[in-house]
């Protein structure tokens, strides 16, 4: 199939996409960068991790999803005294026939709101880092297979600390995408008011079937991505290892470990869905430019030095980009 091909078949086969921003757009003001985010991660079939202060419609946002598109939710708020057996499901003795019969727990669903990730302990955070990466779960000696589309969205607060655990680094790597979400703008906030004083429910249409984001998921894969853009992708990735090599030695001493294999498979991904919903059949650098913060941000673990000289991930992305040639 050629590009213009390609070309023809998005644009006919994502028609609906406008409708799903036009739903969601009903209940949440602004937030557009978040909106379009988690609709890249439900069709480039990636996690989606989601940080910002409280009462910005993270959990609001991924719910409205989760109506329009008419699959199975399930919001898990995650506590310090949560176990694994309330997220992955247990075994129940029964009595009469004297053998166990698992009770399937509440990650059997299609998309996952994992609210405030940060706050379970580490045996639970392993038990949801199967899910996401095997899309199975296991419950005592059997394993069971997640019923697809399987997405797991996850909400986390940056300002309290107490009672919070670090997500491990392995975890995070597991995430295609994670988003930094701010405040509104005033006239945004305004809209907020007007909409949400009266308290009324607002409800929205349900605009595609399990079946359609599968379809959908087919589509984004059979993208256009020339050599050229994946050697990009590959320079991009190599200089958060070896930034020396890049005419990066700036920044070579605030880098402790670079982004691992799994960022190019993502940033690759992540650009092709991105692409989609501009209506391309083919991944052009400002796709790879547009999504390569949310993809990388959380792949570079930073030394002391930075943290001393406050050097976010966020900066050494900046000037990576800035320092790699666009093909």
């Amino acid at each position: 199939m050629n590009i213009q091909e390609i070309n023809q078949k998005v644009i006919e086969k994502t028609k609906f996409v406008q409708s799903i921003f036009t739903e969601i757009g009903k209940v949440i003001v602004g937030q557009e960068y978040m909106i379009r985010r988690l609709i890249i991660g439900l069709f480039a079939n990636g996690h989606v991790l989601i940080e910002g202060v409280p009462g910005l419609a993270k959990t609001l946002a991924v719910s409205t999803l989760a109506d329009v598109i008419s699959v199975g939710f399930r919001r898990i708020q995650f506590t310090p005294d949560l176990l694994p057996a309330d997220l992955i499901g247990t075994l129940i003795f029964n009595q009469k026939e004297g053998t166990f019969t698992p009770k399937k727990g509440p990650i059997f669903s299609n998309i996952i709101l994992a609210d405030e990730i940060n706050r379970a302990p580490a045996k639970v955070q392993s038990a949801l880092l199967e899910a996401m990466q095997e899309r199975q779960v296991t419950i005592g000696e059997k394993s069971y297979k997640l019923e697809e589309p399987f997405l797991v969205l996850a909400t986390q607060n940056p300002i309290e600390q107490e009672g919070t655990y670090p997500l491990p680094e392995a975890q995070v790597d597991r995430f295609m995408l994670k988003l930094k979400v701010t405040y509104p703008k005033k006239e945004e906030e305004r809209e907020i008011i007007n909409r949400m004083s009266d308290n009324k429910p607002i409800d929205v249409k349900k605009i595609i079937k399990p079946k359609d984001v599968l379809n959908t998921r087919a589509l984004v894969n059979d993208i256009y991505v020339d050599e050229k853009i994946k050697e990009y992708v590959l320079n991009i990735v190599f200089a958060t290892r070896s930034p020396e090599e890049y005419g990066l030695k700036d920044i070579s001493e605030f880098i402790e470990y670079g982004a691992s294999p799994r960022a190019s498979i993502y940033l690759v991904r992540a650009a092709k869905a991105n692409a989609m919903l501009d209506q391309r059949g083919y991944v052009s650098p400002e796709d790879i430019k547009e999504i390569g913060r949310d993809v990388l941000r959380h792949r570079i673990i930073l030394t002391y030095e930075a943290e001393a000289e406050n050097v976010t991930s966020e900066d050494i992305v900046d000037r990576i980009f800035d320092e790699i040639e666009i093909p």
